[in-house]
């Protein structure tokens, strides 16, 4: 299936990828997320995901602060967020992280912007399989009544599947916008 989804979202190219990066960063700024001062996380996007640059060009006209993820440890597939002042460079992966700045606790963003392969409609994802995101928002699980940060997936709408398989580590999202849907999801504290 992740070899499938990844082949959808590799066919968007050109014209109709920019637009879509565009209508998702509107959706974005029209759901209240990108207020003056949020400390948000975001990644800079690999060639097959949505385009993030026009939701971080919003961000930072709004007046948010900014966090990348940067991979610690790639045997123990641990990642932090590193405030981020415009310069990156690539890391494991071909992930684009910064060079430098202050290192943050998922603790300390208020909105996380992240990247999925696919999706369903009650917020269950799939990433790349290595479960970095899963492990550094753990403590979601863990902590009933700790709600910070809220995780918001990014995707195209022709990601999204009926049905996925939610396993007892997999980190459910708040929300998951696409280039024409927001999706947010109620979840209980027990």
């Amino acid at each position: 299936m992740r070899r499938e989804l990844r082949a959808r979202r590799r066919a968007i190219q050109g014209k109709s990828r920019a637009l879509a990066a565009r209508q998702l960063a509107r959706r974005v700024d029209a759901a209240g997320w990108l207020r003056p001062g949020l400390r948000i996380g975001l990644y800079l996007s690999m060639d097959e995901e949505l385009d993030t640059s026009p939701l971080l060009q919003l961000a930072w006209q709004r007046g948010c602060r900014i966090a990348l993820p940067r991979i610690t440890s790639i045997r123990h597939h641990r990642m932090r967020f590193q405030d981020y002042n415009g310069i990156a460079a690539r890391g494991p992966f071909g992930i684009l992280a910064p060079h430098s700045g202050a290192l943050r606790s998922a603790r300390e963003l208020d909105v996380v912007f992240l990247p999925l392969v696919g999706f369903d409609a009650r917020g269950n994802r799939i990433g790349m399989g290595r479960g970095f995101y899963d492990r550094h928002f753990a403590h979601r699980l863990r902590l009933a009544h700790w709600r910070r940060p809220l995780l918001v997936g990014l995707a195209y709408q022709l990601q999204q599947v009926d049905s996925l398989p939610s396993q007892a580590h997999d980190v459910p999202l708040d929300a998951i916008v696409t280039e024409s849907s927001t999706l947010r999801f109620l979840r209980s504290d027990t």
